[in-house]
């Protein structure tokens, strides 16, 4: 990943919000004294059996910077011990605490709600905005699908002729993360695990999708994209070269590598404006003041 040329990001507030499936760790990065119009809730990847913050915790810091946005990414459920639909239950409740604190918490001014994601956290983004214009909210803004696991079933990457045997290897791979997070059949084809198999993508939030040329991954988020467009909902794609893509260190240095980060940059323009100064005090203190219950489903 490059280094940005200026000075890091702020660092990075660790705390705990109540889940659905329990307390969750989440990561605070901010960009600077101003609060930011956007904030984007950004959902590591880790392939549905674990959420690595650690991974994208570098990516994050240059992206919060270069974007001029506030970041926060929560951990979530992750299977075996915790299959389908725990992670995407803890996704909406992060989305429902964040909206409920709007300019409480540090860094934002409270206006946009965006959703990002990589990999399996891309997953967890899209359905996300499925979920809240299905429930009604918190309202979405935006969705950033950064190389997006799609499809349960990995049946165009098995058949691509891209370096066959590694591409087969890596579908394999993702086939197995999918069955420990969905080990019942039928969730396989439900909209909260597999958004491809939607049949309503109209109201969806406009959608960046980025995916590597020759990525297993690919052929999934090409296929949303499409269907997301023949719904109405505005959609900015952006290839990637291809490169190696082992695992979730990989994935994430090419979330932060120059073309996507200015691909994300170009696509939160819109809803990054300048703000007014945020206060120093820390987001523990804001965590611990005594805000109003926020319900949950």
């Amino acid at each position: 990943m490059n280094s940005p040329s200026h000075p890091e990001a702020v660092p990075d507030d660790t705390f705990e919000w109540p889940g659905a499936s329990g307390m969750l760790t989440l990561r605070l990065y901010t960009a600077g004294p101003r609060k930011s119009e956007a904030l984007l809730v950004f959902f590591p990847p880790g392939g549905f059996v674990m959420a690595d913050l650690d991974a994208a915790d570098s990516c994050l810091k240059s992206l919060a910077q270069e974007c001029q946005v506030t970041i926060l990414a929560p951990s979530y459920a992750v299977a075996p011990e915790h299959p389908f639909p725990a992670a995407i239950e803890d996704t909406h409740a992060v989305l429902k605490m964040a909206a409920a604190r709007g300019s409480r918490l540090r860094g934002w001014t409270g206006r946009h709600l965006i959703v990002a994601g990589i990999e399996a956290g891309g997953n967890l983004a899209a359905v996300s905005t499925l979920m809240s214009r299905d429930r009604l909210g918190p309202k979405v803004a935006g969705q950033v699908l950064l190389m997006p696991m799609l499809d349960p079933s990995m049946r165009e990457s098995r058949s691509s002729p891209f370096e066959p045997v590694v591409r087969a290897r890596e579908a394999q791979a993702f086939s197995d993360a999918f069955r420990d997070y969905l080990p019942r059949a039928a969730d396989r084809v439900h909209p909260y695990a597999c958004p491809l198999e939607s049949s309503r993508m109209a109201g969806l939030p406009p959608a960046l999708i980025v995916y590597a040329e020759g990525d297993a991954l690919t052929a999934g988020a090409r296929t949303y994209a499409d269907k997301l467009e023949r719904a109405g909902v505005p959609v900015q794609r952006t290839a990637l070269p291809a490169s190696e893509l082992a695992g979730v260190d990989e994935r994430c240095e090419a979330a932060g590598s120059d073309a996507c980060r200015d691909a994300i940059k170009a696509f939160l323009a819109p809803f990054v404006q300048p703000a007014k100064p945020h206060p120093s005090k820390s987001v523990a203190s804001v965590l611990l003041s005594k805000d109003p219950e926020v319900p949950h489903d």
